[in-house]
């Protein structure tokens, strides 16, 4: 396994985060449609809405997870938001940056990682609309367009202020 990089901009990725006001929010509908949207329309066990924090990846919306929060040095979201694009991983098992994760070997098995960074106007990745599953499978670009539409949607609603469950 390779920890999670941390990225070049990490102060300032770090405080565009906490501008937020979002870490350890209560739930919000708003966020938790997205993910249950997706899950639906992937047919994905796990879909989540994560923000890298300083020691941590915390979860905002989730289904298929009951814990929030990891360590961010085993976190996939910590390496996506460090990647340009999409990041994919077809089978974790066959990837030497995951094959040893304890997310990989105990639970919840991950095998198919997909995340997109959500990246700020600032140019901060603060964390990640991310599919997960327990089976390897490969993702086309209908697919990412899509991902891409929801992870927009997630963008526009951190942009919102913070509203009660």
């Amino acid at each position: 396994m390779i920890p999670a990089p941390i990225p070049v901009d990490d102060v300032q990725r770090l405080k565009a985060l906490r501008e937020l006001s979002i870490l350890d929010s209560p739930p919000e509908a708003r966020f938790d449609r997205i993910v249950q949207f997706a899950a639906g329309e992937f047919d994905m066990p796990i879909v989540l809405i994560s923000l890298v924090d300083a020691d941590r990846t915390w979860c905002k919306a989730t289904v298929g997870l009951d814990s929030c929060e990891t360590p961010r040095e085993v976190s996939f979201c910590g390496h996506a938001i460090t990647q340009p694009g999409l990041f994919i991983i077809e089978d974790a098992t066959c990837d030497a940056r995951f094959a040893g994760n304890p997310l990989v070997t105990g639970p919840p098995q991950i095998r198919f990682y997909c995340g997109a960074p959500l990246q700020l106007p600032c140019g901060a990745a603060i964390g990640t609309l991310c599919l997960i599953d327990q089976q390897p499978r490969a993702f086309n670009p209908l697919d990412q367009a899509i991902l891409i539409a929801l992870r927009d949607l997630v963008l526009e609603e951190l942009g919102k202020p913070t509203q009660a469950a």
